[in-house]
This record gives structure tokens, sequence and C-alpha cells, in this order.
């Protein structure tokens, strides 16, 4: 069968440290993998702050998911801090991708790392809008 291959940038312009709590384990005692997301949800949150957004108002427009994709790499614990980095990246007429990775902080031991494409949308007008091109300037090359 094959497996989810993310490549991921040499360089991110954001990182920041998420802690692991209790709630986020299973019942296996470690990360449960759909509580990864709410890990990345917050650091995707984050991630437009330091923009100067807010995932309801990029440039007067919000975003919605448009697909996610996770490639687990080991496991995490309650009680570890991850590092989570993240760039967007393969910019396109109504969205980008965030891909992103998570490391154990202390270690480096990287435990995930992912894509979540993301559309620009009118949420008033329940419709797609055109990527904003202040945000896209933040990541030319």
């Amino acid at each position: 069968m094959a497996r989810i291959q993310i490549e991921i940038p040499e360089q991110f312009p954001f990182s920041t440290d998420v802690p692991l709590y209790l709630s986020h384990m299973n019942y296996g005692g470690h990360l449960d993998n759909a509580l990864l997301l709410t890990v990345v949800s917050e650091t995707r949150m984050r991630f437009f702050q330091f923009f100067g957004h807010t995932e309801m108002n990029v440039d007067g427009v919000g975003i919605i998911i448009a697909d996610a994709a996770v490639q687990y790499r080991s496991q995490a614990f309650h009680g570890e801090v991850m590092e989570v980095r993240m760039a967007a990246v393969e910019f396109s007429t109504y969205g980008c991708d965030l891909i992103w990775c998570m490391n154990e902080k202390i270690s480096g031991r990287e435990v995930a790392r992912g894509k979540t494409g993301i559309v620009f949308f009118d949420h008033a007008a329940r419709k797609v809008m055109p990527t904003p091109e202040k945000f896209r300037a933040n990541f030319a090359s």
C-alpha cells in the first residue's frame, strides 16, 4: 500500500511551542491521531496572528480548510512540548497549502508532518475569494 509522503521546506517562517495535555492522549497513552489536528489548528491560528490576521479576516476574507494530510513519524506523550513550524506554499488563485512539521522540543524527535489546504472564503456571501496579494507577498522568495 502506498503511503503519503509530504516534503517539507528547508526553512519555515513561523514556529510555535504547544504543550501536550492529558486531553490530547488516547487509550494507548500517546497523542491521539485526531487530536493531533487540534495542535495543528492552534498552530494555524497563531500563524495567522503572527502575520497580522485571523482565520476570519485575512485582508478582508476568511479561510476554510479544503483538505488535510498527515504523515505520522513517532509517538508523542503527555507533558511533552511540541515545536510546530508552518509555511504557506503552492499558492493558487483561491488558496494555498500550509505545510507543517511537529517535533518534540527537547529531543528534536519528529512526531508528524502534514499539509493543510486552505481556500480563501467570504463567509457572509458563502463564496470562494481570490488569494489576498498582501498575504501572498509574505511568502514571496
